[in-house]
């Protein structure tokens, strides 16, 4: 894993695109932007892929991080101003996302939601346990993010490499990190009135299996809100699903007709991600 810096970035490819539709994801609650990995060699194909990255010593509110999300795109285009952006946000990403997207709605031409942490409050004995989680003493706190794994993913339809990748990175976010991640996620109020304002075209991807948040019943909700929404539903995939062995985010994009007309498959090398920053 990249040196962790001291204030959120973006990770992005050895050979940079700029040329290339620009395609920014926002992580889940662990905020590392690594496990994005399974998914960047498609994407790269069509895309210039970054993904942001929340150092685990940050507790940035979610204004302060979707400033920064904000501030690091529109220093990526000023490689090529034109050229379209695509904002794709994972559980507590799915969440920072919509609220980059109220802030600064002329950056994005697709918002991509999977599986958003805005169902949270669906769930009550979650928002519940939540709150107890400063009683956990940190020693614990690392066996307990192994029981955690079968909430959080379908491992049987992970690679055994993909399962450990996931367990090392939950115990990488500090405990008091989490307990502010979590505080977040039960702070988060964005109502229909300014959903209704988000017009792009948004893909919502659903897990059936998730364990761990309603994302089906909150899929349906965010369908029914969002001006020009539609959904995709993972029938056999859990809440992490973009680890999964037969997960292709590109693949489901291109199935829905969702790449766009700037869009096209082009031969491209691919470089893993490793820590970058706005030149």
């Amino acid at each position: 894993m990249p040196e962790v810096k001291s204030r959120p970035c973006f990770l992005t490819p050895k050979k940079l695109q700029p040329e290339y539709p620009l395609f920014v994801f926002l992580p889940g609650m662990d905020g590392t932007g690594q496990l994005l990995r399974r998914q960047t060699a498609d994407l790269e194909v069509a895309f210039d892929v970054r993904c942001f990255m929340i150092p685990p010593d940050d507790m940035t509110s979610w204004d302060g991080l979707s400033v920064q999300v904000v501030d690091l795109i529109e220093g990526e285009l000023k490689r090529n101003p034109n050229r379209a952006v695509y904002l794709c946000g994972e559980s507590f990403g799915g969440s920072l996302a919509i609220k980059v997207a109220l802030r600064s709605p002329q950056l994005f031409n697709r918002i991509i939601l999977v599986n958003p942490a805005s169902s949270f409050h669906r769930r009550p004995w979650l928002e519940w346990t939540s709150q107890l989680t400063y009683l956990v003493p940190a020693r614990v706190y690392h066996f307990g993010a192994l029981t955690l794994l079968p909430f959080l993913a379908s491992l049987g339809r992970m690679l055994p490499s993909d399962r450990q990748e996931l367990l090392k990175t939950m115990r990488s976010v500090p405990p008091e990190t989490v307990l502010w991640r979590l505080s977040l996620v039960r702070e988060f109020d964005v109502n229909e009135t300014q959903l209704c304002q988000i017009t792009q075209p948004v893909l919502v991807i659903g897990s059936a299996l998730d364990r761990l948040l309603p994302s089906m019943t909150e899929a349906k909700r965010l369908v029914k809100i969002l001006p020009n929404a539609q959904m995709v539903v993972l029938p056999y995939s859990g809440h992490a699903c973009l680890l999964e062995a037969d997960i292709q985010l590109y693949e489901i994009m291109q199935a829905e007709n969702f790449l766009g007309n700037s869009t096209e498959t082009v031969e491209a090398s691919v470089d893993p991600l490793v820590a970058g920053s706005n030149p």
